[in-house]
């Protein structure tokens, strides 16, 4: 994987390593919607897939995190997925957990 910034916050170190849009679309595939994958145009993914699996403990959290980021941050994946759209899928995991 490419060289990542950490998030400034819990766990943030390995949200870099799978990336916020990345986590929220397999978080979405995984609990709302398994025809949603998008997430598995990503090379990376079954090492992705392997941090978010030992991850579990932070999704909640992470994904409120999500949804405080600015939109610009979360325009600048690899998956077409624009924040608002992030943003979206966010809350609906959340309304699942």
């Amino acid at each position: 994987m490419a060289k990542c910034h950490p998030f400034n916050f819990y766990g943030g170190e390995e949200l870099s390593h799978m990336g916020a849009t990345w986590f929220v679309s397999f978080a979405y595939y995984t609990y709302v919607d398994r025809t949603h994958k998008t997430w598995a145009s990503v090379k990376t993914s079954v090492s992705r897939r392997s941090i978010f699996n030992r991850t579990k403990g932070y999704h909640e959290f992470w994904l409120n995190q999500v949804l405080g980021m600015e939109n610009s941050r979360l325009n600048t994946n690899s998956l077409g997925i624009n924040g608002v759209e992030t943003k979206r899928m966010a809350k609906e995991v959340l309304a699942r957990l």
